[in-house]
């Protein structure tokens, strides 16, 4: 189903040879309308890949006629000449389209530095294009794939519209927006104005909140795309929920592949005085490297919570802080609670609750634990 459930897209993805392994690395996405309005959201890293910088101009525009993304390669820091590759492909995805360049969006995933290989990338896009169906989604969520183990793909229908999405990403995983590429469609009949508010209403509290690794991608995108083909406007406050809901399966989704991760963590930060202070001290717990081995060891050491708290600006009392992990309260008031003998750390969902007793915001992170395997990964080879 993926980006092909909503009526009014085709896509695919197929092997070009920009993986040495011969696997799908090339996909496209088209929107065949009537409407082709659209939004995305970007990183925040200022060293920006060149498709992002042809993709954020393209999307002032509120329109999208078609995505072309690739794995193999992110075609970031390639200076001038990559940013003319992206331009190159947006023009002959256009040309076959009968379109403007202006309206295609590009994506890469893969290697920074280094300049695409042209010749393999243009022909696996007359491939994509060629085979471009109402049951590709599938081959394109594979296609965009680099360490992810498998693909993430959600859709959900209601209302008599109906939102897909797919979705990449296994390390650098940190926002903005964690380190992916995701393309979002729906059939619904929205302006680009109500598409944008809502895309950022559902990243802030789901993408901007998975943080496994701490580091910032250079590509991240995330487009959504409106084709109103099933001639129904929803609510916009119904249409982001549905959004953030998508957004949420996508998210936990990558969570769940994260490279080398034993444990997947939600660190639930509540009695905030705002809710920014909860996320800025869910993502120090989140973050610390500390308490990432505790967790993969299997190890209740709330006092690396504590510690992490601590390096924020948050507004709280060291006196009425308390922790609970797994349920159980093992520290209360900023001292010993419950026997932490009592915590299981066996299963690989594992829940850390900070209570910084200073008001009545919450937020939760999301991240995982710190192995030896997601070490040998990325010591092993590029990314």
């Amino acid at each position: 189903m993926s980006v092909t459930a909503p009526l009014g897209f085709r896509a695919a993805g197929v092997a070009a040879g920009l993986k040495p392994s011969g696997s799908r690395d090339v996909a496209v996405v088209v929107n065949d309308g009537p409407s082709r309005a659209a939004a995305a959201v970007f990183t925040t890293n200022r060293v920006k890949a060149a498709p992002v910088l042809w993709t954020e101009q393209v999307v002032r525009g509120g329109r999208v006629r078609a995505v072309l993304l690739n794995s193999g390669g992110a075609n970031a820091c390639t200076g001038p000449a990559g940013f003319a590759d992206t331009h190159h492909s947006a023009e002959r995805l256009a040309a076959a389209l009968g379109d403007s360049a202006g309206e295609i969006a590009v994506c890469s995933t893969g290697l920074i530095g280094a300049r695409l290989p042209m010749d393999l990338l243009d022909a696996g896009l007359d491939a994509a294009f060629s085979e471009a169906s109402r049951s590709g989604g599938t081959t394109a969520a594979d296609a965009i794939r680099t360490t992810d183990t498998v693909s993430k793909i959600a859709f959900h229908r209601a209302g008599g519209y109906t939102i897909g999405g797919m979705a990449k990403g296994a390390g650098m995983l940190s926002p903005a927006l964690a380190t992916m590429l995701c393309v979002l469609t729906t059939d619904a009949d929205l302006t680009a104005g109500q598409l944008d508010t809502a895309l950022r209403a559902a990243t802030r509290v789901t993408f901007d909140r998975l943080d496994t690794d701490g580091c910032m991608s250079t590509n991240d995108t995330v487009l959504l795309l409106a084709s109103g083909a099933a001639r129904v406007s929803p609510d916009p406050a119904e249409f982001a929920a549905a959004l953030t809901g998508v957004c949420a399966d996508l998210a936990r989704q990558l969570q769940a592949d994260a490279e080398g991760a034993s444990k997947a963590i939600a660190v639930e930060v509540v009695g905030a005085a705002s809710e920014d202070d909860a996320v800025t001290a869910g993502r120090a717990v989140a973050r610390s490297a500390l308490l990432k081995c505790a967790i993969a060891g299997e190890d209740p050491n709330w006092g690396r919570v504590l510690s992490a708290v601590g390096t924020t600006d948050a507004a709280f009392e060291a006196e009425r802080l308390s922790v609970a992990i797994n349920g159980v309260w093992v520290c209360r008031n900023g001292c010993v609670g419950d026997d932490r003998s009592k915590v299981d750390l066996s299963p690989r969902d594992v829940t850390i609750t900070v209570d910084l007793s200073a008001g009545p915001h919450a937020a939760t992170i999301w991240t995982t634990d710190l192995t030896v395997a997601y070490v040998n990964e990325n010591s092993a080879y590029s990314t």
